[in-house]
């Protein structure tokens, strides 16, 4: 019997008994209801049926009919099915039309369909939808199914008060007053037939900024964002430069010829024209029968030239629109021409900090991908979400290392792996782990994890390598031309790669997609003088009653000089692996995994002296970094096992020369010289509090050998800091140097003294942007300042009164380590401006602050506290939820103190949620208590057993 932690599984999708081939629907929008009129026509298949199955969730049912016969209906409330049973059966191959007449009620936390987003002051209720997975059948009755692609037709009326009325497509009959007060608007969307959770509905009122995109070859269409009112206008216009740019760089930079190197020059050239042009239009536009000027010679070299490439995607549409939605599950989501991104990234607002603009560039071109991959090119259930991401993602990261550098962009997604909080091997190890393509899920949303935006991508990155960067974009190319318009399976994708490489990867495939966690490899080397030949040898460990991980494995022999002897790409398949190098000296150092290569652990005993050579010469930025981290690992470790021991010289004059490294710092920024709270020794890894205080004792260490230093060296970034013009280089080349600047704040911080607070404290006052603000208040907050508490009042007055600033303000108060940590969550949940029903504010109060382990999981005071947190939100937001649980994936590896009031928190948040009305947050407590059997043990001898775990299908009275 299958162990029911899964409400959907597999086998609940099968093939369709009809095909859809139309959608004509009408939304008339009250702000308390919409009236939904819909015609769906549908063809059946080769074989007969009697009855029609519509997906319809949480929808009153006004009438039911067909055109072609006589039907009865049965709304199946508990199933969220409308049956409707035909009084003759309808042959193969016939085309019906289904007519319904249905009402939608929109909701404040529950969002996907039709809910609320924030009103602007005055206006009628600002309503959109959200219709990833399973959100189109909270509208209308439909089969909200990724296969069932059609068209659609639509027609909106609504108040007349609203600035826009917008829905997939293009406008087929123009916005007119159909009565007092009601206004009317058609759209049409036939060009690119899409999936149901695609759909897009919205009734607000925005401040509207358009653009006009130019391509090459002179084919225009209109770039349009949606802020709210009174939004600042050089932000917007800012954020529509942005937008243009990534489309543009979609159609140059990507496609089947992506990585010709004869074309390159001609893509860049193409790149500079453009911007040429657009300056020139912006600056002049030249009368009407004016001779050839600038602009003409400019537009004809363009055509030219695009002429000798083979772009990348091009947009089918009219208009290509970003809505700005305050309150969403997701930070975007692509609607076939309306994007949806999270208001408080969409636009380059004064109060962005630095990740948040970082964020706001990849959303953008990511959901603007999505219209080739995903929207064109669909998978064919929820199990191939990986699918649509994994390869949007791929070139998102693409984007950002052509604007910040490769080196920089790399060592960024090494970071978020390596995180041991939120990182994903952290998630992908502990007991919330799950695989690329789970055995099931509870909600689609249980799918939108790191797992599919993290560790997918990772996977695809393999495979080019293995393949080659050449041979992967043309095989992409024929997958996106063989199934445009189309669904497209896992095995889809991966029989295009195969059929374009001649590279076996259904093995591969099979494992990476249905393991969980990852390989962790043990490499050890010998060198042999006479014959100058040296060997890898690899061992690598996979889970109990698992396989073995297939991987390809860069590495690389490098002298004293940082000079590479040689360099090895292999393809690892089984347990074991060993690499020969025939015909080299002996290196100096190894460089493994280079540019992480493969994504896991890799366990190599260096001596400190070749890490130390390693750090210092390696010009593969990943394998500086990784050599860094295992130096830094090391020293902590000592100092957590041997009780008063100080940092070593070695460590401190090592990270006090990667300061000084300014070539480092321009190509990776800042974040090389992260140093997290974490070892990798499992004794250690869940000591939360001690590991906090190990990394601010080698920091203070640092700081008292190097202050004087460090200040100038804070003083030399914060001068660099300052922009030389508006470019998006150039603002790449700013947030490399402020992280930097910010991480020598930081160093300081840990000092204490008076003159460094005031150091801290004129930053804060003086900060021309919110990331230096924001790292200014945190380092004050934890520190002894003595008006601390007057400056965090002050700034929480002013954070309140923009959401932007509130959202970054709430984060730093739930991470923070002061001794009033908790209280001051409580104090911020307590404010009038926290809205418990707003993402933004429990991702930020409430997500910080359960990733803040040393005081959510290891205090007292901070277990209480978290408790009533799930309690309160479990009703309100399952995602969210789900999402803060995940701070209880290790509770077996922590000391054994923690054990049963852990487990505590677990089993009553268990006893008393309803299995069936929070399916998400109920099965994947049960999973963390299931993988935690030591710490439930303990449990059990206090409280007894929990009742909920005794049966494989619990249901609730």
């Amino acid at each position: 019997m299958k162990c029911r932690l899964c409400k959907y599984y597999p086998e609940d999708f099968g093939e369709l008994t009809v095909d859809v081939l139309h959608m004509h629907m009408e939304f008339d929008i009250y702000d308390d209801r919409t009236n939904v009129k819909s015609l769906l026509r549908v063809r059946t298949k080769d074989a007969p049926i009697e009855k029609l199955e519509l997906n319809c969730r949480d929808l009153e049912i006004r009438a039911v009919s067909c055109i072609q016969s006589e039907v009865s209906y049965r709304h199946r409330q508990d199933d969220a099915i409308l049956e409707i049973n035909f009084r003759d059966e309808v042959p193969p191959h016939t085309e019906i039309v289904v007519v319904t007449d249905t009402v939608c009620r929109p909701t404040r936390n529950i969002l996907e369909g039709l809910y609320y987003d924030e009103t602007p002051a005055g206006a009628p209720p600002q309503q959109i939808t959200q219709c990833q997975q399973w959100g189109f059948q909270r509208i209308v009755p439909c089969i909200d199914d990724m296969t069932a692609k059609c068209t659609y037709k639509t027609t909106i009326i609504a108040d007349s008060r609203y600035t826009n009325l917008i829905t997939n497509g293009d406008v087929l009959i123009g916005r007119h007053t159909v009565k007092p007060g009601r206004d009317k608007i058609v759209y049409d969307n036939s060009i690119t037939p899409m999936a149901t959770y695609l759909f897009f509905l919205g009734a607000g009122t925005y401040s509207t900024f358009e653009r006009e995109f130019e391509y090459p070859d002179g084919g225009i269409f209109t770039l349009e964002l949606l802020v709210p009112p009174d939004s600042n206008a050089w932000a917007a216009e800012k954020a529509l430069d942005i937008l243009h740019d990534c489309v543009m760089w979609v159609h140059l930079f990507t496609g089947p010829e992506q990585f010709d190197q004869d074309k390159l020059s001609v893509r860049e050239r193409l790149w500079e024209l453009v911007r040429r042009r657009e300056k020139i239009k912006l600056e002049a536009k030249p009368e009407p029968g004016q001779e050839e000027g600038e602009l003409e010679k400019v537009r004809k070299e363009l055509a030219e030239l695009v002429e000798t490439i083979t772009p990348g995607y091009r947009y089918t549409g009219t208009v290509y629109r970003e809505i700005g939605m305050q309150n969403s599950d997701f930070g975007g989501m692509e609607n076939v021409g309306n994007t949806t991104i999270t208001t408080n990234r969409i636009m380059p607002f004064p109060q962005i900090t630095d990740p948040a603009f970082e964020y706001m560039i990849r959303v953008k071109v990511h959901e603007y991908y999505h219209n080739q991959n995903g929207s064109e090119v669909t998978g064919k259930s929820p199990f191939e979400i990986w699918l649509n991401e994994a390869v949007t993602v791929h070139v998102e990261e693409q984007y950002h290392a052509f604007l910040f550098g490769e080196d920089y962009q790399r060592l960024g997604r090494v970071l978020e792996l390596l995180a041991p909080a939120s990182g994903t091997f952290a998630l992908d190890s502990g007991a919330a782990s799950m695989p690329i393509i789970p055995d099931g899920f509870n909600d689609p949303n249980d799918l939108i994890t790191a797992v599919t935006y993290v560790k997918s991508p990772e996977y695809v990155r393999m495979v080019e390598t293995l393949i080659g960067k050449d041979t992967f974009v043309r095989a992409l190319d024929r997958y996106f031309k063989k199934f445009q318009h189309s669904n497209a399976s896992t095995q889809d994708w991966i029989e295009v790669m195969e059929e374009e490489s001649g590279v076996p990867l259904k093995e591969m495939a099979e494992t990476w997609l249905k393991q969980t966690k990852f390989p962790v490899v043990e490499v050890s080397a010998e060198y042999d003088r006479p014959s100058r030949k040296f060997t890898f040898f690899l061992k690598q460990h996979f889970p109990a009653g698992g396989k073995p991980w297939e991987f390809p494995f860069k590495a690389a022999l490098v002298d004293e000089n940082g000079k590479d002897i040689a360099e090895v790409l292999v393809r690892v398949s089984g347990e074991t692996a060993e690499v020969p190098v025939e015909n080299v000296d002996m290196p100096a150092f190894l460089s493994l995994n280079r540019g992480y290569s493969f994504y896991g652990k890799l366990v190599y005993r260096a001596s400190q002296e070749e890490l130390l050579l390693q750090v210092r010469k390696d010009s593969d930025i990943t394998g500086r970094f990784t050599a860094f981290h295992t130096l830094v690992d090391r020293e902590k470790l000592r100092l957590l096992k041997v009780s008063g021991s100080a940092p070593s010289e070695d460590f401190i004059e090592l990270y006090y020369r990667l300061f000084n490294d300014r070539q480092l710092l321009e190509r990776a920024g800042g974040q090389f010289l992260t140093i997290f709270e974490s070892v990798e020794d499992e004794e250690f890894a869940h000591r939360y509090q001690a590991l906090y205080d190990v990394k601010q004792k080698l920091l203070k260490a640092v700081a008292w050998k190097y202050k004087n230093s460090l200040i100038s060296a804070y003083h030399f970034f914060e001068n660099v800091s300052v922009p030389g013009d508006a470019s998006l280089e150039e603002t790449a080349r700013v947030i490399k140097s402020r992280q930097a600047k910010n991480i020598c704040l930081g160093v300081l911080a840990t000092l204490d003294t008076p003159d460094i607070h005031s150091l801290i404290k004129q930053q804060f006052e003086t900060a021309a942007c919110a990331t230096d603000r924001l790292s200014a208040f945190a380092a004050y907050l934890n520190s002894s300042a003595p008006d601390k508490i007057g400056v965090l009042r002050a700034f929480e007055a002013e954070s309140k009164q923009n959401l932007i600033s509130w959202e970054a303000f709430l984060a730093v108060i739930g991470n923070n380590s002061s001794v009033d940590a908790v209280e001051l969550v409580r104090e911020m949940e307590r404010s009038e401006a926290f809205r418990i029903e707003q993402t933004n504010d429990q991702r930020a109060l409430y997500g910080s602050f359960a990733r803040n382990r040393k005081k959510s999981l290891q205090t007292e005071e901070g277990r209480t506290l978290f408790t009533e947190i799930l309690r309160k939100l479990a009703p309100v937001n399952e995602y969210s939820t789900v999402n803060l649980l995940n701070a209880f994936a290790n509770i077996d590896l922590m000391e054994a103190e923690y054990h049963a009031p852990l487990v505590k928190i677990l089993a009553d948040l268990l006893e008393e949620l309803d299995p069936q009305k929070f399916p998400s947050v109920y099965n994947r407590t049960r999973k963390l208590l299931l993988g935690a059997p030591k710490a439930v043990g303990a449990y059990g001898k206090i409280y007894g057993k929990v009742p909920d775990l005794q049966t494989e299908s619990p249901e609730k009275k």
